[in-house]
């Protein structure tokens, strides 16, 4: 079979280890590279991916002579999605896997999703999005509730120190650094982390549950010292730590809660103690648990581990491509699909 002709969306922290990983993919050919910065214009994928040779393949931010290259995917990885790209490029005809907070759409306005699902009608293509978390995490949990007679809730917990994840912007819309009694931050910090209820409403979906109404609670807890993290401070009395889960629920019964136990350094004690990595539980008979972690191997040379979570977040859609370019037309979600696999280094 010929290998499927794939654009990579983006080369920031997470794009450029999906465009690595569609480099070393026999069965995919890259194709065309879409750069936001003026920068990387004309900069071979190679160099923007670190790989050892050029690909001949440069970065263009030439929206039409990227569909006009007709590929049968396109692996999106900005931060936050555009909905007048996805639209472009699904209508096109190309099929779209993103990590860029998609999991149903949910959070989209009804317009917007509207807009989806015609460009997708239009281009026969299908968008999917997926990630760590969520993602993967939402996998794992939907597997293992496989394991029960019955479910009562499945409830996923990324419990991290965040500190290793240099984004300042995604931190600061997260609460952290912020006074904790700043006005609205509850129910900024809801909007921003909404995909996450997108995951839930998937996992009801999945094992039969037909949600009456989604909650979010959060609680915030103080720094108790100043955390100089270099790309962002967090001073004394601003939020350290993060705790919250976005639920769904049928009638009084909490069934699906996915959520997040942050914090940012070592000058803040959360409520529950972290894991240090994605702790996923599945209530019911029997009980299920088990914890993710994203560890290196023993050839892993960067410096420090951040690398790390952007593979483990970039792979779940880059690994995901056949399967999307095989699936039917519309939104597909880790519940329509066959599992998704990695490839064998050999």
């Amino acid at each position: 079979m010929s290998p499927l002709r794939v654009i990579q969306w983006t080369t920031g922290n997470i794009g450029k280890r999906s465009l690595h990983a569609i480099i070393g993919r026999p069965d995919m050919e890259l194709v065309g590279v879409y750069a936001h910065g003026a920068d990387k214009v004309g900069v071979d994928a190679a160099d923007l991916a670190g790989w050892p040779e050029p690909t001949g393949v440069t970065a263009t931010n030439d929206i039409d002579a990227l569909i006009a290259l007709r590929p049968d995917a396109c692996c999106y990885n900005p931060l936050w999605p555009d909905i007048d790209e996805l639209v472009r490029l699904l209508e096109s005809g190309i099929n779209v896997c993103s990590s860029a907070a998609w999991i149903t759409g949910g959070k989209q306005s009804p317009e917007d999703l509207d807009r989806i699902k015609k460009a997708c009608t239009t281009g026969n293509s299908t968008i999917f999005g997926s990630g760590a978390h969520p993602g993967m995490t939402n996998m794992v949990g939907m597997v293992l509730s496989g394991s029960c007679e019955r479910v009562d809730e499945i409830r996923i917990t990324e419990s991290v120190d965040c500190s290793t994840y240099e984004s300042a912007g995604t931190q600061s819309a997260m609460g952290f650094g912020q006074d904790p009694d700043t006005p609205g931050l509850a129910e900024s910090v809801r909007v921003e982390s909404e995909v996450f209820a997108e995951s839930a409403a998937m996992m009801a979906d999945a094992i039969g549950a037909q949600l009456d109404r989604m909650t979010f609670d959060v609680t915030f807890t103080a720094a108790t010292d100043d955390t100089d993290l270099g790309f962002m401070q967090i001073p004394k009395g601003t939020v350290g730590s993060v705790y919250g889960y976005h639920r769904g629920w049928v009638g009084d019964r909490n069934v699906v809660s996915v959520g997040f136990n942050w914090t940012m350094g070592n000058h803040v004690t959360p409520p529950k103690p972290l894991e240090h990595g994605h702790v996923i539980q599945v209530f019911g008979l029997p009980n299920m648990r088990t914890v993710l972690h994203c560890l290196p191997p023993r050839d892993w040379t960067e410096p420090g581990f951040m690398g790390l979570g952007m593979i483990y977040t970039a792979l779940p859609v880059t690994n995901a491509v056949p399967a999307v370019v095989a699936a039917a037309p519309g939104i597909a979600t880790l519940k329509d699909l066959p599992p998704i696999t990695g490839r064998f280094a050999g």
